[in-house]
């Protein structure tokens, strides 16, 4: 066989499709990891933000029972929009039947996959979205709600093959108020260790100013790696990871505290099985 020449080997070298870039791993304010675009703020727009302030962003598509993209096909359309910018490309599964939607093949495309505690099923056989007043209902017996929704949460990390852990410690409006008071130090130790015990880090959120200095100091301790985010709802609350950045400064965390997106081979979905440990 002949060898190509200077000319030949460019033009065949052209033809091959590159392989999508991953950003740096930025440690600490300097990443948002929880983006979407959404509200007003387009890919391009967010994008541009990222430019401007500095901060690299994680671009995130919602998927699950009752949301707009429940299979492949729309994850790999998300996947087709978004690879190779300049972010990075996270799944955030909504609901615990997300497992059985989605293929696994698909879902490890995704830098990350995330998750939270608010969507869940209560003892009662209700589906319970907790940022939604009329699924959560009146709430009787707060020592109960969360007993339930820390068993809820304990589950997930036992049995979801996710990466982030996010809108951690989030309560119902009307539990907000006594957060310190009903997220004990018993509750909150039986957070930490599920991160700890599944490798699952933890974010700081700037949307929901979560979760509080005493669960940061209590998870460092523990050696959970955290991560910055916001959750925006559009492009009008999209800041600079403001409470992330007090909260870093107040718990004394370094660079080795935090969280970055895994290497291939490394996620989530690779390394653990779907066991679906949480209840629908």
């Amino acid at each position: 066989m002949h060898a190509l020449t200077p000319l030949l080997l460019v033009l065949a070298l052209a033809a091959v499709p590159a392989q999508p870039s991953r950003p740096p791993a930025p440690v600490g304010a300097k990443a948002d990891y929880h983006v979407h675009v959404k509200g007003g703020l387009t890919l391009e727009g967010a994008l541009q933000r990222s430019q401007e302030t500095g901060v690299t962003y994680g671009i995130v598509v919602n998927g699950g029972v009752g949301f707009p993209i429940q299979d492949d096909t729309g994850l790999e359309a998300f996947l087709r929009e978004t690879r190779g910018k300049a972010a990075y490309v996270a799944f955030q599964a909504e609901g615990r039947e997300w497992a059985g939607l989605f293929g696994r093949a698909t879902l490890e495309k995704f830098d990350y996959i995330f998750t939270d505690a608010m969507t869940w099923t209560d003892d009662k056989g209700r589906r319970m979205r907790l940022w939604i007043p009329g699924d959560v209902g009146r709430i009787d017996d707060p020592q109960a709600f969360m007993d339930m929704l820390v068993d809820r949460a304990s589950g997930i990390f036992a049995g979801e093959p996710i990466d982030l852990y996010v809108n951690p410690t989030y309560l119902p409006d009307q539990l907000a108020h006594d957060y310190d008071r009903l997220w004990t130090p018993a509750r909150m130790k039986r957070i930490v260790d599920g991160l700890a015990a599944n490798g699952i880090g933890m974010e700081i959120n700037n949307r929901y100013r979560i979760p509080s200095l005493a669960f940061v100091r209590l998870a460092k301790q523990a050696g959970i790696k955290f991560a910055c985010g916001t959750n925006n709802a559009g492009a009008d609350d999209l800041g600079r990871n403001e409470y992330c950045a007090q909260i870093i400064e107040e718990a004394g965390l370094g660079p080795a505290d935090f969280w970055t997106p895994p290497a291939e081979g490394q996620k989530a979905i690779q390394r653990r099985p779907r066991t679906g440990g949480a209840r629908h």
